[in-house]
């Protein structure tokens, strides 16, 4: 009884040590060592350990943080292990399940021979594991003691106490796991931390070395000042006591070397060599990156891989890139240490790649200057001689539209002209007809043989001479009024006020000349209501040109046609059509249409102007658009839209 009692005790003031340990201690491994001392005084704890869950949500993620064992080695306790399943670790079926589990030897090797709980370490003679949980019975891992002597096992009494110290330990390590935790997370952050504002840092150098590299390359006119800077350069970001720039020369096929910088030679070996000497060539030839040590250097020149070396062989590293823009290599960069304690890493190596890639966008850049500036002197004599030649053709153009609109105008004077002088033929017939008979008259008169029937007579001559008269003389004053319209807005550019559709039919009647005699017939569909403030002449003009060119080119001289014509208001717009239902054309004829000089008739009077002073006319003075449809047998179809008011449309405009 007396034993007893002093075991309670012991009990007791372990789980006040506990306690004040959890308390007073702030790393993890050194609580569960006390613990481990103070479980000692109470029963056999030879071999003891602690597995805590790393990961949340993955109970098979655990450190052994504290690993205390007779026979099997213990596990790193930074280390994260993967438990097996729950049937195969008795381990994971104690957090697992969150219970306690007490296996004999005897039971341990009947579960092991069914594929269960196996384990991994040797086979103890009793193992008592107990689930560490947090307040809300969460696993927080196991706490596991165990005995490979037959002497030493755990009775009722030690599993029960065991427990009780498992819970008190529990409640100890949630707030020591947490600070532990913390404190990992904290050394991994800044770590992290002093990682990412290295890395950083080498970004920035690295960075600025590029913008000096593209500056240079901007401002320098000439390679020669870019490789002492380039090393200056390369230098902020890497030891570089011996450097050397070698040049490619495709044309010729040799390597210069205009920069030279070494610490046991003054002056480069050679100044210029052929390509397949030397390491520069072996880089060349690979187009990658190279790093060697002395060993490595020596197997290439001994294998011939490095024919004929340049310089001292006496190095202790060695690194070559090429300064390659896509497949054109523009030569290498060389860094070499006879330093031991200088040794380049493939880290330089990276940068010294990267800064070559740079150079040669410099290198290209500068190449192209000078290619640029060179094409610019020859391209400004040549583009003087073409300024003057295209101004030559402008102003020769100009004149020819000029001509082809006058040459226009006339022929409309010509047509109108004829046209005239058919009533007045008339009239001067009806005239010298009537004054015939006044003379007859006027005898009969004389010798008094006038009677009543002959001067009824008389007054019927004068009154059928008089209407022919009039009748010819008004077609002939409506033909020179509509000439004269026509004629003034053709040669004005002014904008006044019209009636489309009145105007149109001035348009079409100075046109009569041109349609006469031949089968075509023009039917024209316009609101009465439609006031243009436009440029009449630019209307007249097109109009003009679009029934002559049907008329020439869109149909044959024995069969006729149709022509539309379709005015009408959409908003401010107005949408004219024209249409004829002639031959049409191929689609590589239309293309070319408001082309200039362009006509399918050039021996036959066809100046090739018309379409484009059409088009001219309709995306200049009158501002608007122009479509145009054709196919071969399908006639030709003009779609123009142009502002109805062009005062508001330039003042908004």
């Amino acid at each position: 009884m007396e034993v007893r009692l002093r075991r309670l005790e012991a009990v007791q003031s372990m789980l006040l040590e506990i306690g004040q340990l959890s308390t007073s201690c702030t790393d993890i491994v050194q609580f569960l060592r006390a613990v481990h001392g103070a479980l000692g005084r109470i029963m056999y704890a030879a071999n003891f350990y602690v597995a805590l869950n790393e990961r949340d949500g993955d109970p098979h993620a655990v450190r052994f943080v504290y690993y205390v064992d007779e026979v099997d080695a213990a596990p790193d306790p930074h280390e994260v292990v993967q438990l097996a399943s729950p049937e195969q670790s008795p381990t994971a079926w104690v957090i697992m399940n969150r219970q306690r589990l007490v296996m004999t030897a005897a039971e341990h090797i009947s579960r092991q021979s069914h594929g269960e709980l196996i384990g991994q370490g040797t086979v103890s003679e009793h193992w008592m594991g107990c689930p560490l949980l947090d307040h809300n019975q969460q696993a927080l891992g196991a706490i596991v003691i165990q005995t490979y002597d037959p002497r030493h096992t755990f009775s009722e009494e030690d599993q029960a106490l065991f427990a009780l110290i498992a819970n008190h330990v529990s409640s100890a390590l949630q707030g020591l796991q947490s600070m532990d935790r913390l404190e990992r997370a904290v050394r991994e952050r800044t770590l992290r931390l002093e990682h990412e504002v290295a890395e950083r840092r080498r970004a920035e150098d690295l960075q600025r070395a590029l913008y000096e590299i593209a500056s240079l390359s901007a401002s320098a006119s000439d390679s020669g000042a870019l490789p002492a800077r380039l090393h200056e350069i390369i230098s902020s970001l890497i030891p570089v006591r011996n450097f050397l720039i070698a040049l490619y020369h495709p044309d010729t096929d040799e390597i210069s070397v205009p920069y030279f910088v070494d610490e046991k030679h003054a002056e480069a070996p050679v100044k210029r060599f052929r390509y397949g000497l030397g390491a520069s060539s072996y880089v060349l030839k690979h187009k990658r990156p190279e790093l060697l040590d002395a060993t490595r250097y020596a197997e290439l020149v001994a294998a011939g891989e490095i024919d004929a070396p340049l310089g001292s062989r006496d190095i202790a590293s060695w690194m070559g890139a090429p300064m390659l823009l896509g497949e054109q290599a523009y030569g290498v960069i060389i860094v070499q240490s006879y330093d031991n304690s200088v040794v380049y890493t493939q880290y330089d190596l990276d940068i010294l790649a990267f800064m070559a890639s740079h150079v040669a966008v410099a290198l290209a850049r500068m190449q192209s200057d000078r290619a640029i500036r060179r094409a610019k002197a020859s391209l400004e004599e040549q583009n003087a001689a073409l300024n003057t030649a295209l101004q030559q053709l402008q102003a020769a153009q100009s004149e020819l539209v000029r001509q082809e609109k006058l040459a226009s105008l006339g022929r409309l004077v010509a047509g109108v002209a004829h046209e005239i002088n058919t009533p007045l033929g008339i009239c001067v017939t009806a005239t010298s007809h009537l004054v015939q008979e006044l003379k007859l008259v006027k005898e009969d008169l004389a010798a008094g043989q006038l009677d009543e029937e002959g001067l009824n007579g008389f007054f019927d001559t004068v009154d059928q001479s008089l209407r022919i008269m009039t009748t010819n003389t008004q077609r002939a004053a409506a033909l020179v009024r509509s000439f004269k319209q026509v004629a003034v807005d053709q040669s004005s550019e002014n904008i006044r006020s019209f009636n489309l559709a009145k105007y149109l039919d001035e348009v079409l009647l100075s046109l009569q000349p041109k349609l006469k005699g031949k089968p075509v017939k023009v039917e024209v569909n316009c609101p009465a209501d439609i006031q243009l403030d436009s440029f009449p002449g630019a209307v007249s003009q097109i109009v003009t040109n679009m029934v002559v060119n049907s008329l020439v080119h869109g149909f044959d001289d024995d069969h006729g046609g149709t022509i539309r014509i379709t005015g009408k208001l959409d908003g401010d717009h107005v949408q004219f059509d024209y249409s004829d239902d002639g031959i049409g054309m191929d689609q590589a004829t239309l293309a070319q249409l408001f082309d200039p000089f362009f006509t399918t008739k050039r021996g036959s009077g066809g100046s090739g102007l018309g379409a484009h002073i059409l088009y001219n006319l309709v995306t200049g003075p009158l501002g608007g658009t122009i479509k145009v449809h054709s196919a071969p047998g399908m006639g030709l179809h003009y779609q123009l839209r142009f502002p109805r008011d062009q005062r508001k449309a330039k003042a908004a405009a």
